[in-house]
C-alpha cells in the first residue's frame, strides 16, 4: 500500500457547461432561468425604463415560490420596461418637484406643491418603496389627516419665543386640524405625482385614484368668511374718496369687476381702453420665492377676455391717471417707468402684501367688517345689480358659463338709497375728472 499526497494537487477549472452560459455568450437563451449558488433564485433579462438591458432576479423561500415570481417577471417584461432600482416615495417626490414641476409649471404651482409634499406626504409615506405602495397604505394615511393637529405635528408653537407660546407647547392643543379642502389638495398632489410615475412606467397603477377622500374632523371649527353687503361696499368706497386714496381705482375694479389682487396690481395701461370702455386682463403681479414676478399669464383662460368698463370704473381710472401723472412730476428723476396702472409714489410695482395691509387698514377706518381682498369677489355680483348692469353683461364679467348661475347671485336687491348714493359717487368723480 502506498499513500498519495493530494496537498499539491491543483486541478484545472472545468469548462463551463451549456447551463452555465449567460445570454451574452449563448445566443437564443435570453430569458431562461440561469443556475446560481441556490435554486431559490432565478433571473431574466429585462429592459429598464431608461432603455438599458440588465438582469432582474426573483427570490423565494422555496423553489415553487421562486418559480412563481419568475413567471410574474416574465409577464411584466412582456408588458413593457421593468424597473430594477426602486425609489422610495420621498426620493421620487423630490425628483418630481425638481425635474417636472419646477421647470414646466408656473412658479406659484411649485410654491404650492412643495410644502404639501414636505410637511404632509413625505412624513406619512416617504419611507415606503414607490412600487410597493398600496391602496391600503394611502387610505390609512389619509384617514389620519382629519385628526392631525398641524401645530403639534409641525411644532409651530414650539418655534415661537417662549413668552409668546400659547397652545401646543404648553400642553393646550389648539386642535389646528386640516379642512377637507386641504386634505383634498394634498391627495391631489400625490395623485399627480403618481400619475407621472405611471407615465414613466415605474409603477403599474395609480393607487391614489382608488382611495376615498375622508371627511373633515367634526371638532374643527368651520371658518366663516364675511361678505360685504352693497351698502358696506358703498361705505368703503366713499371712505376712500374722502381721503383721496391713490389706489381708489384699484378697489373699484376689485369690487365692480371682481378682479383678483394679482390681476389688478399687474394691470398695464396698454390693456386699458378708456375710449372704448373696456380692459383686458393678461398679466398678474405676484411674489413667489422672494421674487416679484410680472407674469404674462392669468389664472384661467377666460380671464384673458375683455371686460366692459362702467361709468364708475372709467371715471376712477381717469382720476388714477391724473394722480399718477402728478406723482411722476413730484418724483422727477427718481421715477421708475413700469407702465403699470397702480404703482408706488416712485413708479415701482406695489408689493402684494402691502396692498393687503392697506386694505385691512381702510376696512377698520371705514367701519366695515374686516374681510380678505379675495372675498370682495363675492360682493361683485350684488354691486353690479346695484349699478343696473344687465345680467348678460354681469355673466360676462363674473365668467359664468350659464345665465342661471348669474341670476342666482343676483338675489340681493339694493335699496333705492344705495342706488342714489352710488350715482352720487360716480357723478362726483366725473365732475372732478372734468376739472
Amino acid at each position: 500500500m502506498f499513500c498519495v499526497d493530494n496537498r499539491n494537487d491543483r486541478r484545472e477549472p472545468r469548462a463551463p457547461s451549456r447551463g452555465d452560459l449567460t445570454p451574452a455568450t449563448r445566443p437564443g437563451a435570453a430569458g431562461r432561468p440561469q443556475p446560481r449558488s441556490s435554486s431559490k433564485s432565478r433571473y431574466i433579462w429585462v429592459t429598464t425604463p431608461e432603455g438599458k438591458r440588465t438582469r432582474k432576479w426573483a427570490y423565494g423561500k422555496t423553489r415553487e415560490e421562486t418559480h412563481e415570481k419568475w413567471l410574474q417577471l416574465h409577464d411584466q417584461a412582456r408588458k413593457g420596461p421593468v424597473a430594477t432600482k426602486h425609489e422610495t416615495v420621498a426620493a421620487f417626490l423630490k425628483r418630481w418637484l425638481v425635474e417636472v414641476i419646477e421647470p414646466n409649471r408656473e412658479p406659484t404651482t411649485y410654491v404650492a406643491y412643495e410644502p404639501l409634499v414636505r410637511l404632509y406626504i413625505i412624513p406619512g409615506l416617504g419611507k415606503k418603496r414607490l412600487d410597493k405602495l398600496t391602496v391600503r397604505d394611502v387610505q390609512a394615511w389619509l384617514n389620519t389627516l382629519p385628526t392631525l393637529c398641524t401645530c403639534c405635528d409641525q411644532q409651530k408653537d414650539h418655534k415661537r419665543p417662549e413668552r409668546k407660546r400659547r397652545c401646543c407647547s404648553i400642553g393646550k392643543c389648539c386642535k389646528g386640524y386640516l379642512s377637507r379642502s386641504s386634505i383634498a389638495g394634498i391627495r391631489r398632489v400625490l395623485r399627480a405625482a403618481l400619475g407621472h410615475a405611471l407615465r414613466e412606467e415605474v409603477i403599474t397603477k395609480n393607487v391614489v385614484s382608488l382611495t376615498t377622500l375622508p371627511s373633515a374632523s367634526k371638532t374643527k371649527k368651520k371658518r366663516q368668511h364675511t361678505v360685504w353687503t352693497v351698502d358696506e361696499a358703498r361705505k368703503f368706497l366713499e371712505h376712500l374718496r374722502e381721503i383721496d386714496d391713490p389706489l381708489y381705482a384699484a378697489y373699484v375694479l376689485i369690487l365692480v369687476l371682481g378682479l383678483r389682487r394679482g390681476e389688478v396690481l399687474g394691470l398695464a395701461w396698454d390693456c386699458v381702453d378708456l375710449v372704448g370702455e373696456q380692459l383686458w386682463i393678461s398679466r398678474q403681479l405676484t411674489r413667489v420665492g422672494g421674487q416679484l414676478l410680472h407674469r404674462e399669464t392669468t389664472k384661467t383662460e377666460d380671464s384673458t377676455a375683455s371686460l366692459p368698463l362702467f361709468g364708475l370704473c372709467v371715471t376712477a381710472l381717469r382720476h388714477r391717471m391724473r394722480t399718477q401723472e402728478q406723482a411722476h412730476k413730484t418724483a422727477g428723476d427718481n421715477w421708475k417707468n413700469s407702465e403699470l396702472v397702480f404703482t408706488t409714489r416712485t413708479g415701482t410695482p406695489i408689493e402684494p402684501r402691502n396692498f393687503n395691509r392697506a386694505f385691512e387698514s381702510h376696512c377698520r377706518r371705514a367701519g366695515v367688517p374686516r374681510i380678505r381682498v379675495h372675498d370682495t369677489r363675492h360682493t361683485c355680483a350684488s354691486l353690479l345689480a346695484a349699478l343696473d348692469v344687465h345680467p348678460r353683461v354681469a355673466m360676462r364679467i363674473l365668467r359664468h358659463s350659464q345665465i342661471s348661475m348669474t341670476m342666482d347671485v343676483y338675489t340681493q336687491i339694493p335699496s333705492p338709497e344705495t342706488r342714489k348714493a352710488l350715482d352720487r359717487l360716480n357723478q362726483r368723480l366725473t365732475t372732478e375728472s372734468a376739472d
